[in-house]
């Protein structure tokens, strides 16, 4: 099976009441572990690469390593561009195999992310490729991707309809309280539960009503999606780490948006927990040990199983793979 377009994935998701996950990639241990988890549960599947991790582990490299996963898995994967800011990287990905690029002019006037969004769905389009676009800044850091607090903003869901109109955009990523990064909230922005730890602000779930009222059958995306899985952050600061006051998403809030119109929910901090406090453990655990096989191997396994939660229990995408491989 070769690699395949989103477009059906999205369809059958708003249908079913289910999101795809759509995980970052950067290495073979990664894709491995969210491929083999999707194959066990029958997923489709997103994976992502950022301009960060093309520019970490070549174009060629992620290519041909998530083509072998396809071969290894026989799943349904979409490789996608994960935040490209410029024509020129879209065209490079469209060009070089991907099947779904994002142009995130979301930090221009509106207009002129009109405009780029365009020639992206233009070019784009008459190669087979699907175009997600963004309107709405999200906060924190993911790479090159950095919003303060200050200039990020919620989607005005007036302007959607008209957005998606002149772009002809295929799917579309709004902001209703996401975040990117691993500290997707301050203290101040939170309340604290009975045992200290932080409660973050409800998602703003009126905006999606609002922005599905306008846009009916339309795939919504949601970026800064992680959950931060305490387990994981206790186990980086325990071993050597530090970070204080991680939190993320409440995963109840992501299958409510699954539920919805969010085809899409972005996953990346996660993997990232999970892999450095697997490895941050080992080390403490085997201070002799330097294979890296040894301890990336577990960390693997924890990715795995992380994966495999979500998208169960959080994303509700399982059991569908089979949809899209068997016509």
């Amino acid at each position: 099976m070769a690699l395949v377009s989103s477009k059906e994935m999205f369809e059958k998701a708003y249908n079913g009441g289910y999101a795809i996950g759509a995980f970052n990639v950067n290495n073979m241990e990664i894709i491995q572990g969210i491929t083999e988890a999707a194959q066990e549960v029958d997923a489709p599947l997103i994976l992502q690469v950022s301009k960060g991790a093309r520019a970490y582990a070549n174009h060629t490299y992620l290519l041909k390593l998530v083509e072998a996963a396809i071969a290894e898995t026989g799943l349904p994967i979409c490789l996608h561009l994960d935040h490209g800011d410029t024509f020129e990287l879209c065209k490079s990905c469209i060009d070089g195999g991907f099947t779904s690029v994002m142009i995130d002019a979301s930090s221009k006037p509106f207009a002129e992310n009109i405009e780029l969004t365009r020639k992206v769905v233009d070019y784009a389009h008459e190669h087979g490729v699907v175009v997600e676009a963004e309107l709405g800044a999200l906060a924190g850091i993911e790479d090159d991707v950095k919003v303060s607090v200050e200039e990020s903003h919620y989607t005005h869901p007036e302007e959607v309809q008209e957005f998606v109109e002149k772009t002809g955009c295929d799917s579309l990523a709004i902001a209703i309280g996401t975040s990117h990064g691993a500290y997707k909230f301050t203290a101040a922005q939170c309340t604290r539960n009975e045992k200290g730890e932080l409660v973050p602000p409800p998602l703003r779930f009126d905006i999606l009503d609002e922005v599905v009222q306008r846009l009916p059958g339309f795939p919504i995306v949601l970026h800064g999606s992680s959950s931060v899985p305490q387990q994981y952050v206790k186990m980086i600061n325990e071993n050597g780490g530090k970070m204080p006051d991680a939190v993320g998403i409440p995963e109840e809030q992501l299958r409510q948006a699954a539920r919805s119109a969010v085809c899409k929910i972005n996953i990346d901090s996660d993997l990232r927990l999970a892999m450095t406090g697997t490895i941050r453990q080992f080390f403490t655990e085997h201070p002799d040990k330097f294979d890296p096989r040894e301890y990336l191997k577990p960390a693997r396994a924890n990715i795995k199983e992380l994966v495999k939660h979500k998208l169960v229990d959080v994303l509700g995408c399982a059991g569908h793979a089979h949809e899209l491989t068997n016509k």
